[in-house]
């Protein structure tokens, strides 16, 4: 889907799914027949709790299972990222997650700009954190490669940095409120996704404007 939650229009919480909705049953079967753990971020529709809307990621594990899922805890209230719209902070803490490839953590996007997200992550085991995030030039990529590099360093664990790329435009102009002109995108979202290590080093960055596959072999003894 899109990346919408910035337009304020309902319409798209038509998307929102359950833990155990269409895409994450069609990721199982991936899973399991490839042998991979996978982070499938969604929408999630809390079928428990009056259908309230969360940004989660659900963990898949290599036999197809769900391992458990994280809800985002940091949500920006900046330009035209006013994701509260939408949902609000998360309730599941900062856990982290036992599979088959080594403990995993999911800091989702925003997440990222708060030390102290990373730390907990590193505080509970964690030896792989992803950042999933749809995020743009404009706002945030002078800091993007500094502040993986930094997580990774300082709390002793690899960092997966993956963002989205290209420009989606919209049929309705929309804004956020914060005072500017209505507009149909966000921006360029730059892509740029790499993998940071605790010793300081780090994989070349895939393409700021075509999708990409990064395959990168990870030693957790770093970790100790």
């Amino acid at each position: 889907m899109p990346f919408a939650f910035c337009t304020r229009e309902k319409k798209w919480c038509e998307f929102a799914e359950p833990v155990d909705g269409e895409s994450t049953k069609f990721l199982q079967e991936l899973a399991k027949k490839y042998n991979m753990v996978i982070v499938n971020p969604i929408l999630e529709r809390d079928m428990d709790h009056g259908e309230v809307l969360w940004n989660t990621a659900v963990i898949i594990g290599n036999n197809g299972n769900i391992i458990g899922k994280h809800r985002k805890n940091h949500i920006p209230r900046v330009g035209d990222f006013n994701e509260s719209t939408y949902y609000m902070e998360g309730d599941t803490g900062h856990p982290v997650f036992e599979t088959v490839f080594g403990k995993i953590a999911v800091n989702i996007c925003y997440g990222r700009h708060h030390p102290l997200n990373w730390l907990a992550f590193g505080l509970n085991g964690a030896e792989i954190v992803f950042n999933p995030s749809a995020t743009v030039g404009e706002l945030s990529e002078p800091m993007w490669p500094i502040e993986a590099r930094n997580a990774a360093i300082a709390n002793s664990y690899f960092v997966g940095s993956i963002n989205r790329v290209g420009t989606e435009v919209f049929p309705n102009a929309f804004t956020s409120g914060d005072g500017k002109p209505q507009h149909n995108d966000f921006g360029h979202f730059y892509g740029s996704s790499h993998f940071s290590a605790p010793d300081a080093s780090c994989t070349p960055s895939l393409s700021r404007y075509r999708d990409g596959l990064l395959i990168s072999d990870m030693d957790l003894n770093l970790c100790r």
